[in-house]
């Protein structure tokens, strides 16, 4: 069993012993702290939570949970049913709530959920506040309401076409040239709620034709949910056998988005972001933030546009903090995940569906002479799985230590940038493993120099 409490929220495996796994007295804990954390930080003011989940087997469960506890403690809740993460994250501001609670594990497997937890912007807490809410569920320094006090529960599932149609009113989402470019989309949603919402979304976008692959929101996941190459053979075949022009890939929560190009090809993860920012730098220029694990290629289009670049620590919540710190018009991650402040400050796979689309429609190419436009980068990504005796700031120390003569930046971990490639290496906020990832011009080069810090690792 595990229970992970980071910025990322709060994630487990369901079941087990209280404290080992994300049981039924945990899921009421941290939402009882959480709960507890919006009313002080409201001065008592606090009067509503806004709930929504993905498809998940357990997300039923964890949301009666989480709603029956935020009422005994005196909350409303505005219970959005089976939402994207974004669509979430807009109903807060929309309904002018005091937060949110996403029952999310995002790319995680079935046994995992989590509570992904808002402000009143819609926005995840940031470190400081999520350790806030730790302490006070670890202190159990939370208190019920009387019964007089008890919060009711509404529902509200108007929020996805809410969101499609803010989507829509973008001014750089083009709904006339996506309508006029004919276009086949094959979509993988996984079996969770990119199932209800991508479908719709691409009909609204003016997509004639849509070939839908796993799109039962049962929780049940066709595949390994995280929307890397090896867990995409189906929509890869897909699309060599037909005659789409656009796969289209989400994970369980619709915040990461994954392209496919017409030759069965990935369009890669660190390029959806890539794409979408030179589409918008093209129209709108500006700033533009990634974090450190992201591509140079985001660097190289933003400069080629005369605009600056900046980096972030690894986490939705840095990079938001950086993008409004540099009044940045687009960011995001490298895994596909792209943030456009213009709707909202979030990771929305909606909207890069939406900005894509209308990039290819207008470019009147194909995917993969799209893809050849842009910087060519080869990501790999390793990771090591830790053991409770592994002490992971003693080997990024060390491994800071022994590049002490490269460019090396330790916000978050340790990358180590030379002149034709970086490596970056750091905890992970969401599993228990350390990540590495490294960048060069082809793929034999980054695995080369990801399997020297695997080996450097070793003999630490």
């Amino acid at each position: 069993m595990s229970l992970i409490k980071s910025i990322s929220g709060i994630r487990g495996t369901i079941g087990g012993r209280s404290g080992e796994g994300l049981g039924g007295v945990d899921i009421v804990k941290f939402t009882a702290a959480y709960a507890e954390f919006i009313k002080r930080h409201s001065n008592g003011k606090a009067r509503k939570i806004v709930v929504g989940r993905d498809a998940r087997i357990s997300g039923e469960m964890v949301n009666r949970l989480v709603s029956g506890t935020l009422m005994a403690m005196g909350l409303d809740v505005i219970n959005i049913g089976l939402a994207t993460t974004p669509t979430t994250e807009v109903a807060v501001t929309g309904e002018g709530a005091d937060g949110g609670i996403i029952i999310t594990a995002s790319h995680n497997p079935t046994q995992w959920n989590a509570l992904k937890l808002l402000n009143e912007r819609g926005e995840f807490l940031n470190d400081a506040e999520g350790k806030q809410v730790i302490e006070i569920a670890e202190k159990e320094d939370f208190t019920f309401a009387e019964v007089y006090d008890l919060g009711n529960e509404y529902k509200n599932e108007t929020w996805g076409e809410r969101h499609i149609e803010m989507v829509l009113n973008l001014p750089l989402v083009d709904v006339e040239a996506i309508r006029k470019a004919n276009l086949t989309v094959a979509v993988d949603a996984v079996n969770s709620v990119g199932g209800i919402i991508i479908p719709r979304l691409l009909k609204a976008l003016g997509v004639k034709n849509v070939i839908e692959l796993n799109c039962e929101a049962n929780g049940r996941f066709a595949h390994t949910p995280e929307p890397i190459p090896e867990n995409l053979t189906q929509i890869a075949d897909v699309m060599r056998t037909s005659d789409a022009d656009c796969g289209v890939v989400v994970d369980p929560d619709v915040d990461r988005l994954a392209l496919v190009m017409e030759n069965g090809e990935m369009f890669v993860e660190e390029y959806t972001l890539v794409a979408v920012a030179d589409y918008v730098l093209a129209h709108t220029p500006g700033s533009t933030v990634s974090n450190l694990s992201s591509s140079r290629a985001l660097r190289d289009v933003t400069r080629s546009h005369g605009c600056e670049y900046n980096a972030a620590a690894v986490g939705e919540v840095n990079v938001v903090s950086k993008m409004k710190e540099t009044g940045a018009i687009i960011g995001g991650e490298g895994n596909g995940g792209v943030i456009y402040p213009e709707l909202h400050y979030g990771r929305d796979a909606l909207v890069g569906v939406a900005l894509f689309l209308t990039l290819l429609a207008k470019s009147g190419k194909k995917m993969t002479e799209l893809k050849a436009g842009y910087p060519q980068y080869a990501i790999a990504k390793n990771k090591i799985t830790l053991t409770p005796d592994v002490d992971v700031d003693a080997i990024l120390e060390a491994a800071k230590k022994h590049f002490a003569k490269e460019e090396v930046n330790d916000i978050d971990g340790v990358k180590v940038d030379f002149a034709d490639c970086w490596v970056h290496l750091r905890k992970s906020n969401t599993e228990p493993i350390i990540r590495i990832y490294s960048e060069a011009s082809t793929m034999e080069k980054a695995e080369a120099l990801g399997e020297e810090i695997k080996q450097l690792i070793a003999s630490l």
